[in-house]
């Protein structure tokens, strides 16, 4: 599964604009998809979410 760039663009600008807590939002979308049944996911989160997940945010 991936997600498209449209989709990194809306929670993206959401999150710049105060609507919402990025890392939440990213990390609960990721979270969907994998409870979804997804065995890999492609993301241009990528490089933000192993950070979260690696300081245990």
């Amino acid at each position: 599964v991936y997600q498209v760039s449209g989709e990194y663009a809306m929670l993206l600008a959401a999150a710049q604009n105060g609507w919402l807590d990025e890392q939440a939002v990213v990390l609960e979308s990721l979270l969907a998809i994998k409870r979804a049944g997804a065995d890999a996911i492609l993301t241009y989160f990528a490089g933000s979410a192993a950070d979260w997940l690696r300081q245990g945010s």
